[in-house]
């Protein structure tokens, strides 16, 4: 798949990750782009990073319906069809989960899967209509493994796999291929509480997870060797991941407080 004159829809692509993949698409030819975040002066300022695109600019948040409806809209009004939907908006709030929030845990779920349910669904018939389409969904190292005080926040980006893996042999007849992309650690405000951590960088994890796009990979996992073998461990072997874990469980529950970007 190439990049050069696609139509693509990202969410939270005023920062981070989003804003590295949105750089990404223009090196490789994009210059339609529609985005969709919560920060006006964010979503104007793209425009002026990137002259050279033509940006629908839809600003709200993903965890309300008619936000996705209207984007799902706007597009089928001025471009007919949309050639690549990127999920990538994603919230996070941890701790030991009857310390969180109950409205954290709802957001979580609005943001992190039902926002990629809504959205996709309403871009399926925008995506039928290009002569090949693509998904990216951002999902989460930790939505494949297990990990104490992120229990609601894995399960969301866990979902994101196994929605991922669904809808790509769901649209298989229809020439859309879905690509999921597991970050680890990555230096975005998300992480600002581990600042000093060697994390990747957002350009990096930017870089794999379009080119997994391109080259239609099902899965893109970050971690290196290290965190394939935890994932074989973790599903082959529960009980001795269980003891690894529970090795520096102090650690993990400290370092899980305050960790909330929303």
């Amino acid at each position: 798949m190439q990049l050069e004159g696609k139509n693509v829809l990202i969410t939270g692509g005023t920062r981070g990750i989003g804003k590295c993949m949105i750089q990404e698409l223009v090196n490789g030819g994009v210059r339609h782009i529609a985005v969709i975040a919560r920060d006006k002066q964010n979503l104007k300022q793209l425009s002026q990073d990137f002259e050279d695109v033509k940006f629908i600019r839809i600003t709200g948040d993903v965890a309300n319906i008619e936000v996705l409806r209207e984007a799902a809209a706007l597009i089928e009004d001025k471009w007919g069809h949309l050639d690549i939907l990127i999920n990538n908006a994603g919230i996070v709030s941890a701790g030991p989960l009857e310390d969180i929030q109950d409205e954290d845990l709802y957001d979580q779920v609005a943001v992190n899967i039902t926002a990629v349910f809504l959205l996709t669904k309403y871009c399926i018939p925008l995506l039928k209509a290009s002569k090949e389409a693509a998904i990216l969904n951002i999902s989460s190292g930790l939505g494949l493994l297990g990990m104490p005080f992120y229990a609601a926040y894995g399960s969301t980006k866990a979902a994101v796999r196994q929605f991922s893996d669904a809808m790509r042999r769901e649209l298989a007849p229809f020439n859309i291929s879905v690509t999921c992309s597991f970050p680890t650690a990555t230096d975005t405000d998300m992480m600002e509480k581990f600042k000093g951590r060697v994390m990747d960088s957002p350009e990096f994890v930017a870089h794999r997870s379009i080119e997994g796009l391109l080259n239609k990979e099902l899965h893109v996992i970050f971690g290196g060797e290290e965190r394939l073998r935890e994932n074989i461990m973790n599903f082959e072997a529960p009980k001795e991941f269980d003891k690894m874990v529970a090795q520096n469980y102090e650690d993990r529950k400290k370092a899980s407080l305050g960790h909330k970007a929303v």
